[in-house]
């Protein structure tokens, strides 16, 4: 008789001595004990029934190893340190379909402009506003969203890939905040007197629409651009016009453009400056300390109002 070992069952790594070998008999999976095994995953070394193989660059690895494997691995990151994606904007296209809802609702139901529109003076009472208004649109004529949504669309193709998922909807979400406080900075100093006679208005007027957040998009690709050493010479024409629109064409905010494209450069900038591996993870910190300061500069103006202004919480 010979005096090598067996070198085991067909389709089994060969046993080595001194490590422990399986007990005699037919291999069952572990995920599935009904079942027998005649494949072991190159990784682990368990068995793994056909449903639980899973082909890899070399042989076969059960679905167990294949998760731990794709859990530890570092993901793929875009150019200015964001997650990788498939390409598909699903932050844009969600966006979208959260503003035609609402839409529908406006039409449906006036309360809801009314229960989330911002306006300066409401902005100290129900700050949630300074959220809800860049989801909401003129429900008097179409056009107002179908050409926000026609602009968002368009630079969310571009922008959202590039920055990331997360990185996208936090520069959207900032920048439409950014445009209301620009409206509440730039409402004046209101008091009882003038708005009585009708000489703070603006104090009171009520504002929707997603361009604040749209002109931040705007600000944000001329940075990204400038960074990539690509040219933005057609969006310059473009922001022009929309800025001039909004000077022109009676109930358009430009104050709320002018927010948005600021916050949207500022935000672009920190992405820029964070970008890379070693400081990556300071970006939200970094993002976060934007808004803060929209923060803090907005409760800094509504000190300065008188309280019974401040206060107000109703349509006037």
């Amino acid at each position: 008789m010979s005096d090598n070992p067996p070198s085991g069952q067909p389709g089994q790594p060969p046993l080595e001595p001194g490590v422990p070998q399986p007990a005699a008999g037919p291999s069952v999976c572990p995920r599935h004990p009904d079942r027998e095994a005649y494949v072991r995953c190159q990784r682990c070394g368990r068995p793994a029934c056909p449903e639980c193989q899973r082909p890899a660059a070399v042989g076969i690895q059960c679905v167990d190893c294949v998760r731990e494997a794709a859990r530890t691995s570092p993901s793929a990151r875009t150019v200015f340190g964001g997650r990788a994606t498939d390409g598909t904007p699903v932050v844009t296209y969600t966006i979208i379909a959260i503003c035609a809802v609402a839409y529908l609702a406006q039409r449906a139901n006036p309360s809801v402009t009314q229960n989330f529109a911002f306006a300066p003076f409401l902005g100290w009472t129900e700050p949630w506003r300074f959220v809800t208004a860049a989801f909401l649109h003129s429900p008097s004529t179409i056009f107002h969203i179908l050409l926000n949504m026609f602009a968002l669309w368009s630079l969310g193709q571009y922008l959202e890939p590039m920055l990331g998922r997360a990185r996208f909807a936090a520069l959207y979400l900032i920048s439409g905040i950014g445009g209301q406080v620009a409206v509440t900075l730039l409402a004046g100093s209101p008091t009882i007197a003038g708005l009585r006679a009708g000489l703070d208005d603006a104090w009171l007027t009520p504002v929707v629409g997603a361009s604040g957040a749209i002109f931040g998009l705007f600000g944000a690709l001329l940075v990204l651009n400038r960074h990539l050493g690509r040219s933005s010479a057609a969006m310059y024409a473009t922001i022009a016009i929309n800025a001039a629109f909004g000077f022109f064409y009676p109930g358009i905010s430009w104050q709320a453009h002018l927010g948005g494209l600021v916050t949207g450069v500022v935000c672009a900038g920190v992405i820029v400056v964070f970008r890379r591996q070693g400081v990556r993870h300071l970006v939200w910190a970094a993002l976060a300390a934007v808004l803060v300061l929209l923060v803090v500069v907005t409760v800094v103006k509504y000190l300065t109002v008188p309280e019974v202004i401040r206060e107000l919480s109703i349509f006037g």
